[in-house]
C-alpha cells in the first residue's frame, strides 16, 4: 500500500517541528539548571551539616580530654591512692551530668579510683586503656559497660609521675563513662527534610550515635555499611548507596578522634524538585503536541 504524504502532513510536520524543537531546547536547558542548582544545594546543606556535627563532636570530646588531663595532672591524683583519688573523681561525676562513672587504672589493668565507691574491677582487656599505656595521649572505646550493662563511650587520659630527674612516665590510666543516649541527642536533633539525619560510627564501625534508638542502645556493627566502607581516611567523601532498599545521598567525613560522621538524605526527597520540574516540561509538550495536531 502507497503511503501519499499530503500537504497537511507537510505542514503539521513543519509546525510540530517549528514548535516543538525550541520548546524542547527550553526544557532541557530548564531541566539542567534545575539539576544543577538541586545538587549544589544538597552539596552545601549535607556538607554544612557534616561540618557541624564534626565540630560539635570534637569539642565535646576536646572538653572531656582536657577535664580528664587538669585532673591527671593533680598531686593526689598523681598518688595512685584511692582515698585520694575518690574526692575528686566524685567532684568531675557531679560536674559532668552526661557521665556514669569516673575512674582511675592502675598499670596492671586493675581498678583503683571509682566515683561509685564500688568495688575494683579489672580492665585490662580494654581498648581505651590499651592505648594510653602503648603511649597514646587518649584513648577512646565504645563499650557494653561492666558497670551499668548499657553501652558507653568511654575517654581516658595518661596520668602522669615525674621523678626528680624531670623524667615522665604513664603511672596509670583515668577514665570517664558516658552515655551513648547524651552524645546521640547531641546528634540526631540536626535534620534536613523529612529524611535528612546523621549518625556516628567509631573507628571500629559501632555506632556512637543514631536517630534510631535500637541502634544506638546495643551499639550496633555497621562495619559492613556503605557509608563506614566508602568512608575517607581524612576529609569529606560524597556517597550515594542504598539503605534499606532506599537509595540515598551522603556525605562521610572523618572526625579528629578517627570515628566517621555520616550525614545523608533519600535521594528521592533530595531530587524531588528537579523531577518535578522535569515533569512539568514533559506536560507542557506533549499539550503542544496535542494543540498543534487539533
Amino acid at each position: 500500500m502507497k503511503v501519499t504524504v499530503s500537504i497537511f502532513h507537510k505542514i503539521l510536520a513543519a509546525m510540530l517541528l517549528v514548535a516543538l524543537v525550541p520548546l524542547s531546547a527550553i526544557w532541557y536547558v530548564d531541566y539542567r539548571t534545575a539539576n544543577n542548582y538541586t545538587t549544589t544545594a544538597i552539596q552545601q546543606q549535607l556538607a554544612e551539616l557534616s561540618d557541624r556535627t564534626v565540630t560539635q563532636v570534637n569539642d565535646w570530646v576536646g572538653m572531656n580530654l582536657k577535664a580528664l588531663n587538669q585532673n591527671a595532672a593533680l598531686a593526689d591524683m598523681v598518688s595512685m591512692d584511692p582515698k585520694r583519688q575518690n574526692p575528686i573523681l566524685r567532684t568531675m561525676l557531679n560536674e559532668y551530668s552526661w557521665s556514669y562513672l569516673v575512674f582511675t587504672i592502675g598499670p596492671d589493668g586493675i581498678n583503683i579510683g571509682r566515683s561509685d565507691d564500688k568495688e575494683p574491677i579489672d580492665y585490662s582487656d580494654r581498648v581505651y586503656f590499651k592505648q594510653v599505656m602503648e603511649g597514646k595521649t587518649m584513648g577512646s572505646q565504645v563499650v557494653i559497660s561492666k558497670t551499668t550493662n548499657k553501652p558507653a563511650l568511654i575517654l581516658s587520659a595518661p596520668i602522669y609521675f615525674t621523678d626528680t630527674a624531670g623524667t615522665r612516665q604513664v603511672t596509670g590510666v583515668i577514665a570517664m563513662g558516658m552515655s551513648i543516649a547524651e552524645l546521640s541527642a547531641r546528634i540526631t536533633n540536626l535534620r534536613i527534610g523529612k529524611t535528612g539525619f546523621a549518625f556516628l560510627l567509631d573507628e571500629n564501625g559501632k555506632v556512637v550515635a543514631h536517630q534510631k534508638e535500637e541502634y544506638a542502645d546495643t551499639s550496633a556493627d555497621f562495619s559492613q555499611h556503605p557509608a563506614y566502607a566508602g568512608r575517607p581516611a581524612s576529609g569529606r567523601k560524597e556517597l550515594v548507596y542504598d539503605d534499606a532498599g532506599r537509595k540515598v545521598i551522603a556525605y562521610a567525613q572523618a572526625t579528629a578522634q578517627g570515628w566517621t560522621m555520616v550525614t545523608q538524605q533519600d535521594y528521592d526527597e533530595a531530587y524531588g524538585p528537579v523531577r518535578s520540574a522535569a515533569l512539568r516540561g514533559l506536560v507542557i509538550l506533549a499539550v503542544t503536541i496535542v494543540l498543534v495536531t487539533l
